[in-house]
């Protein structure tokens, strides 16, 4: 694990270029999600690019709720802003529909920039949305609105270095790969700096997603948690398959809700042994949230330490 407590907490202005030039080098973008802070803490100890937060994963958190777009704007500015401030790595968030009208797309794009948020996809679905990865295909607003709404969330941004447009599109189970493909195409005319074109599991998932990369001749966002296929490459094989921002969304709220139902069944059985075998250790979690530099940190500003 990387040793990233003492490392200087860099600007969200200093993140987005990271994230930008990533995607302009070539290089693939490996973004594991999450949900909260602990989370986001645990993963930056990896060798990842970036973190991934879904709005299904913070309607489940804050919520309790699905992913039927329950989540408004205010609820989660604030708390990607608190993710941001507690994280070296670049958050590319979900900001489904964009909110409403164009005007909500525009206050909602300056309030995620001003979050400190890296990069945003916004889908083409009406709203209220619904998750794409529900059963069925999604309801999907016309080509041209869709395309006018990445124009303005484009146009909205203010930050010198400002905020990554991701265009996403969920039209291409009701409409097709070609029709989704168009709109990609149309999204990147309109500013998008990469597209996501949200895909089912199928047999010709794969082909689907190589097709899209090369007709579209932009960066690509791909949810890698809807096939175990796409899970099993390794980063350095998915420029090849299309590839550049890879997206595990499932991973955090999955990993924690099957790590709970076994300790709960663990400590209903009366395992005790098993149970603390299965938990993180004090010592682990204390040095994740970083509680050694904040102990440093107020050594350093004691009243007569520096005497």
């Amino acid at each position: 694990m990387i040793p990233v407590n003492d490392l200087p907490m860099p600007s969200a202005a200093e993140k987005r270029r990271v994230l930008r030039k990533a995607l302009a080098s070539g290089s693939s973008v490996f973004a594991p999600g999450v949900y909260d802070g602990f989370g986001l803490r645990i993963i930056e100890r990896y060798p990842v690019d970036a973190a991934y937060v879904s709005g299904n994963a913070v309607s489940a958190c804050l919520l309790g709720e699905p992913d039927v777009g329950l989540v408004d704007l205010t609820l989660l500015t604030g708390h990607l802003s608190r993710l941001s401030q507690c994280s070296r790595l670049p958050l590319i968030a979900d900001a489904d529909a964009g909110f409403g009208s164009v005007v909500n797309i525009r206050r909602a794009v300056r309030a995620l920039e001003a979050a400190g948020v890296a990069a945003i996809h916004i889908e083409d679905q009406p709203t209220p949305k619904r998750c794409a990865q529900l059963p069925g295909a999604r309801s999907v607003l016309s080509h041209d609105e869709a395309v006018s709404r990445i124009d303005a969330a484009c146009c909205a941004r203010i930050d010198s270095d400002p905020l990554i447009i991701v265009g996403r599109t969920d039209c291409a189970a009701a409409h097709g790969l070609d029709e989704a493909i168009h709109r990609a195409r149309d999204f990147v005319a309109a500013g998008a700096e990469a597209v996501f074109v949200e895909l089912k599991s199928t047999s010709e998932l794969l082909d689907q997603i190589r097709t899209i990369s090369e007709q579209v001749k932009a960066p690509c966002l791909v949810n890698m948690s809807v096939d175990e296929r796409l899970m099993a490459l390794n980063p350095d094989q998915w420029r090849a398959h299309g590839i550049s921002i890879g997206i595990f969304p499932s991973l955090a709220r999955g990993s924690f809700g099957h790590a709970l139902q076994a300790n709960m069944a663990r400590l209903l059985a009366g395992e005790t042994q098993a149970l603390i075998n299965h938990l993180m250790p004090t010592q682990d979690y204390a040095e994740t949230l970083g509680l050694s530099v904040l102990e440093r940190w107020e050594q350093r500003f004691r009243a007569g330490s520096q005497a």
